[in-house]
């Protein structure tokens, strides 16, 4: 077995990979940018290496230099994990060339499924079964508009360099196909270096089914069965499951077996995965699944199929890359049980999924699951990244049981400092469809509402946010004596809420009892205790918990799911007003000006397009909050920009009236 490996990456999948070769007896380097100077897998790893600025493109995109540190530390392999140069054959080919080996499929096989259009060409001539559409070369838009035609819309466009959901966009009907083309097309040029896209017919309720394949260098290769990957939103993943829900055993058998074939037909090696599109309108068929794409490389899901089947899929690739043969026959695989894996980012979902860079202040999690994380309290989520804070796993005998794990474990996970979708996530794992298995790539866009949005505050959220904030004694308040009533204390509260102030009175009765009035309600609470940072009470004979925070005048309370930040105004702070007003486009993220539509002098009318801007790997779109005139531009293309910087300024039309 290698001595020692560079792992060519960052974030929970580098401490992935380090968890397992340090098991396996091999020492680990890792490779890390400015941004990325204190991070956890620096912190890991047997060896930590500087390889440049925070920008990915200068730092874990530069093959020469990340090679050149292998060899500088002696690593005889190097792990290139997901995303990054993980599919990248020329970096492949550079390993080789300087006498290392890559832990991955070969650049050829890497090469052969990298572009999805000569893919499709592939499996078409192995007959595995391939969606409709074009896969050619011609990227005329009036012929890729008559493509689309004929194959009948709605259609999928997609970016054929493309992965991670980056570079698709769903077309409707012809008059969103231009459109749709071009965002495509230029999110693909900005993220893979190449806007060529395909064109495929859009599924119908379809679900995404992935089978996991693996393959040595001796002509093996072997399924571990499948992954359903049906919940997305944007085309990325959400929550994913294995085995897939209401799996018939004839379906499984010929999606592993067309998964087997398409991997053998490339001679490939090492981890890989098979992604189907299915036909989810009814029950699951063995004529209604095509192939969509081959991942030539780990999957960020990975962990819910080690779950299953007991194998650890980074020590296969491992002894694979050294030359073993497979560790198991496919007889011997068998799986058991069923997995999730939910994915934490800092996003905010009531914002359409903002991203949410920013320092994590706390950071807390479960210990009945599994953990996969890239931080720690006190790290901060960059912007130059993907916004992934962590991936909790869950497993349980059956579907239900291993669902319930995975509500708890979102109930128990604490995360404060930025904006997560673990809310978002709960709520989705509640959903009635979900939770018996009837879902499709749809179901969040069609639940959106009910998923996205955070519910408001509770008054137990109030009443922990006011003792905290307010320092309430609740050990032995002095109440005093009154005639003809029992003895109380009224106290007036103010809290600060989504930039809102919150009034509400709190009685302490002589019994130990708290009632809070808000708002026409009213609620008691008794048996008050606080232990370390958690609160107890109990509400209507049951007993409650939340979790809270005090930071620098922020008090964060957690009693469900959902985080609360909450603040105690100060008197003597004249509050400040909002950055920017109508009259100005404000960057709503740390980002990059990848498209700039516009000039000074130029008239636009509310919802224009305005900014195109790239931020964690996703094409947000700026568009005027109102009509007027531009009178000021404060960016240029390719410019970074940070959060809250004024990028246009403009006035109203002369003659026109002011919005009412």
């Amino acid at each position: 077995m290698f001595s020692k490996i560079l792992i060519a990456n960052r974030g929970e999948i580098a401490c992935r990979i380090i968890k397992t070769a340090r098991r396996m007896g091999v020492k680990t380097v890792a490779v890390y940018s400015d941004a990325d100077a204190y991070a956890l897998h620096v912190k890991m790893a047997d060896e930590a290496i500087h390889i440049g600025p925070s920008p990915a493109s200068d730092s874990y995109l530069k093959m020469d230099v990340i090679i050149s540190a292998a060899k500088q530390s002696g690593a005889q392999a190097i792990h290139p994990g997901y995303g990054f140069l993980s599919e990248n054959p020329e970096f492949a080919e550079k390993v080789a060339d300087a006498g290392m080996v890559f832990i991955g499929p070969s650049a050829d096989a890497i090469r052969m499924m990298g572009l999805k259009d000569q893919a499709k060409r592939l499996m078409e001539q192995a007959n595995v079964p391939v969606v409709p559409g074009y896969h050619g070369d011609n990227q005329d838009v009036g012929f890729l508009a008559k493509e689309a035609d004929k194959i009948g819309y709605p259609v999928l466009i997609k970016a054929r360099a493309g992965g991670g959901g980056k570079g698709i966009r769903l077309a409707k009907n012809a008059d969103e196909f231009a459109q749709a083309l071009s965002s495509a097309q230029s999110e693909g040029k900005a993220i893979f270096g190449d806007g060529h896209v395909l064109i495929e017919k859009y599924i119908i309720n379809p679900r995404h089914i992935e089978v996991q394949v693996f393959g040595d260098t001796h002509g093996n290769v072997v399924h571990l069965f499948e992954r359903d990957c049906s919940m997305q939103r944007r085309h990325q993943k959400v929550i994913e499951e294995a085995p897939a829900p209401d799996m018939p055993q004839d379906v499984r058998e010929a999606m592993t077996r067309a998964a087997v074939t398409a991997a053998k037909q490339i001679k490939y090696h090492s981890a890989g995965t098979i992604e189907f599109i299915v036909d989810g309108s009814g029950e699951l068929r063995k004529d209604g699944f095509w192939f969509m794409e081959m991942n030539t490389r780990l999957q960020v899901e990975h962990p819910v199929t080690e779950a299953i089947t007991g194998q650890d899929l980074v020590e296969w690739q491992l002894r694979v890359a050294y030359g073993e043969k497979l560790p198991l026959f496919q007889k011997e695989i068998t799986m058991q049980g069923h997995a999730f894996e939910s994915r934490i980012y800092a996003e905010a979902p009531s914002e359409d999924f903002k991203p949410s860079p920013g320092k994590l202040i706390a950071l807390e999690f479960p210990r009945n699951a599994r953990i996969d994380t890239g931080v720690e309290s006190g790290d901060d989520i960059s912007p130059y990244y993907d916004p992934m804070i962590a991936k909790i796993t869950t497993y349980g005998a059956t579907r239900a049981e291993a669902l319930e794990s995975m509500s708890e474990s979102l109930d128990k996970t604490f995360c404060a400092g930025t904006s997560t979708n673990i809310g978002f996530l709960k709520r989705l794992a509640n959903n009635e469809d979900f939770k018996s298995g009837n879902v499709d790539t749809g179901l969040i866009e069609r639940n959106m509402n009910g998923l996205g949005n955070l519910p408001e505050p509770t008054l137990f959220d109030l009443f922990v946010a006011a003792i905290i904030g307010y320092r309430i004694d609740l050990t032995n308040p002095k109440l005093g004596w009154s005639l003809w009533q029992k003895p109380k204390l009224e106290f007036e509260f103010e809290l600060e809420y989504a930039d809102s102030p919150i009034s509400f009175v709190i009685a302490i009765e002589n019994n130990g009892i708290f009632k809070l009035q808000h708002g026409g309600a009213c609620e008691a609470f008794s048996k008050v205790k606080i232990d370390k940072d958690v609160i107890h009470a109990t509400i209507k004979g049951e007993m409650c918990t939340a979790h809270f925070l005090k930071n620098e005048g922020s008090i964060f309370v957690k009693s469900n799911t959902d985080l609360y930040e909450f603040k105690t105004p100060d008197p003597l702070d004249v509050a400040a007003s909002a950055v920017g007003s109508s009259d100005q486009l404000i960057a709503p993220m740390t980002g990059t000006v990848t498209k700039l539509n516009v000039g000074v002098g130029d008239k636009i009318s509310k919802e224009d397009p305005l900014i195109v801007l790239e931020a964690m790997k996703l094409e947000n779109i700026l568009k005027a909050p109102r009509d007027g005139i531009i009178t000021e531009i404060n960016c240029a293309q390719c410019d970074a920009v940070s959060e809250g910087a004024v990028l246009i300024t403009f006035e109203k039309v002369a003659g026109e009236k002011e919005d009412e």
